[in-house]
């Protein structure tokens, strides 16, 4: 591609770095997916996805029953199987390139239009490719087993048993279709009206504008009047626009009761459970677990918490905020790069240097600026490119975590790559295990470096804290969900009815230490998960259990931990939880397995309580 393409659309070209009161912080370099909006290889790829779509449905529509009953089925299958796969590569390239620039400022106008255009062109083009699946799911169970014999489509084997799971719920071609195009009108739509909403709202704190991002960050201030301002600021504004966050949770809810009901799922979450590939019964296991241990971790450490504040009860504002007596200071990126890749390099060279090219091809987007997407996320794009991750950073000792976080993603969906695009794909449930095992390595490094007793114990809270936000906190959410659609199903909530069912599962899981103070029953709408990804949260819990478990048996393992850990990534989605655990000697689907989890925790705060 020539220079003059790059020069041709600089505004959408970030700068190397930008700065701050962290250091230079790094913007990511999206030039490996296209250079800019102008690029004409955009436009080539859009067509090459309409031509190849439409070509690949005049080959092969009612075509799949016959090719699995010749004589050469397996090779026959697998080279259909491949240019599926090659299609799917290509529009991952263009739909991920779209939505990282749409997140790197969503509420630029030429952005958003490109974002919405990008997907209409590929919801259009894909309903092309929407008979393969179910074709491939009417294809006879012997059929399909004899071919997968040859090596050629055996290989794709973990990918076809996905598919076939999903044969119960599949319904006629033409309403598959409908469901498949309405999406762009239905669920995408409100999807992006949320984003636009929260992007564009501003907080009033202590005489400043602010957008959502460092207004939640004010909130783990050291001031406790700036948290609390903070906080009023937060529902302040989310009451003026709860009317629209309910009527998008309401309208979502309703959209997805259509879709289980049309697909026969008994469940709410059961269409979540297995594109997940886990059963009910182990998620119910990990909720029931995590809930009756509320008195032992939540309660139990707020109450701890808010002696040190000296009070016996806090705020809601001041559940996360930094010790009292405890220094607190700003991380910048160069230490905080250095720490993680130490981190990482101690438990194994091949993973730091793989999370080290992230920052050395800028493949990191970390300062924090107006209209930018909240939060933080790593985005596996597709096989044939590379991962990017996108971080809020503003230099807490939390932010340093979050990096550990993403690049723990980050490694492992570089590792999962050349599974290709079908197989790479980690579940949910899954897909949380390097991130939260690189912060856990991250933690432990600094834990065993630190001397100071007021300094371990900040940490050690810390720790806590984000613990009992992955695991109490995300299994709080997925009771609220649970209760909202289950809700939704007797007809609409009022925003006042939300904000019940919000306040019941967060004084349940927070326990009588903390005081949920008025507005905060407005808090549920700003969660994205909600939205984005139903009952995606409980994923969060069972990861962090799941590695507190696996770091468990790290500390006490012999030689070749790392590189049955490596393995275990490289794998992407080519293995069930229970096939990647048992090297280790774990199993999801033993109760005690979670209870070990969970002890971790229960261990940590011990050692606060003993710290005074």
């Amino acid at each position: 591609m020539s220079k003059k393409i790059v020069a041709k659309r600089s505004a959408h070209r970030a700068p190397a770095k930008r700065k701050s009161a962290a250091g230079a912080l790094p913007e990511w370099n999206l030039a490996d997916l296209y250079f800019g909006l102008d690029d004409p290889a955009i436009k080539r790829d859009l067509d090459r996805t309409d031509v190849g779509c439409v070509a690949f449905e005049n080959s092969y529509k009612g075509k799949l029953a016959d090719l699995a009953s010749s004589a050469e089925a397996g090779g026959a299958l697998a080279d259909v199987v491949r240019r599926f796969e090659a299609i799917e590569d290509l529009m991952g390239r263009l739909g991920s390139y779209a939505g990282l620039l749409h997140a790197g400022d969503t509420v630029d106008p030429e952005r958003t239009k490109f974002y919405g255009d990008v997907q209409e062109r590929l919801t259009a083009a894909s309903t092309h490719l929407l008979f393969f699946t179910l074709e491939l799911n009417r294809i006879d169970d012997a059929l399909l087993e004899a071919a997968m014999t040859d090596p050629a489509l055996g290989h794709y084997r973990p990918w076809l048993e996905d598919v076939r799971r999903y044969r119960p719920y599949q319904l006629e071609d033409r309403v598959e279709q409908l469901f498949h195009e309405k999406s762009m009108t239905g669920f995408s739509a409100w999807n992006r009206q949320f984003d636009a909403t929260i992007a564009n709202l501003r907080f009033r704190v202590l005489g400043k504008s602010l957008a959502i991002e460092p207004t939640l960050n004010l909130l783990q201030d050291r001031a406790g009047q700036t948290r609390k301002a903070a906080s009023q600021a937060l529902a302040h504004t989310f009451k003026s626009s709860v009317a629209q966050f309910a009527l998008i949770t309401n309208t979502l809810a309703k959209d997805k009761e259509i879709s289980d009901r049309w697909r026969g799922f008994a469940d709410i979450a059961d269409e979540r459970h297995l594109s997940n590939r886990v059963e009910r019964e182990v998620v119910d296991a990990l909720v029931a677990a995590v809930r009756a241990a509320y008195p032992r971790l939540s309660h139990r450490y707020y109450a701890l918490k808010a002696k040190w504040f000296g009070k016996k009860r806090l705020p809601h504002w001041d559940r996360n905020a930094p010790l009292p007596q405890v220094p607190t200071r700003t991380v910048g990126w160069t230490e905080a790069r250095n720490t993680v890749l130490t981190a990482y390099g101690a438990f194994s060279p091949k993973m730091a240097a793989i999370a080290e090219r992230f920052f050395d091809e800028r493949w990191i987007d970390a300062p924090v600026r107006p209209g930018k997407a909240p939060g933080a996320f790593a985005h596996p794009t597709t096989p044939s490119a590379h991962p990017y991750v996108l971080l809020n950073y503003q230099g807490k000792p939390r932010d340093v975590m979050t990096l550990a976080h993403e690049l723990g993603h980050g490694v492992h969906q570089v590792l999962a790559a050349p599974n290709g695009a079908l197989m790479a794909p980690t579940p949910l449930t899954l897909a949380e295990t390097a991130s939260v095992f690189g912060e856990m390595l991250t933690f432990r490094k600094l834990l065993a470096a630190t001397r100071d007793k007021k300094e371990r114990k900040a940490m050690l809270a810390a720790k806590v804290e984000d613990m009992i936000n992955t695991v109490v906190r995300q299994i709080a959410f997925y009771s609220f969900e649970r209760a909202v659609h289950t809700e939704r199903k007797n007809g609409e909530l009022t925003a006042e009815r939300i904000g019940e069912l919000w306040l019941a599962v967060q004084r349940e899981s927070l326990g009588p230490a903390i005081e949920l103070m008025p507005g905060y029953e407005t808090f549920w709408a700003y969660i994205p998960h909600f939205i984005h990804s139903p009952f995606y949260v409980y994923a969060y819990a069972f990861g962090d259990c799941l590695v507190n478990s696996l770091y468990a048996v790290y500390e006490h393992a012999a030689e070749g931990f790392a590189e049955r850990y490596l393995a275990m990534l490289s794998a992407g989605g080519t293995k069930h939880h229970s096939e990647l655990l048992a090297p280790f000697g774990l199993d999801a689907r033993d109760p005690a397995f979670w209870q070990g989890g969970l002890g971790v925790i229960e261990r940590m705060i011990e050692e606060l309580e003993a710290l005074g």
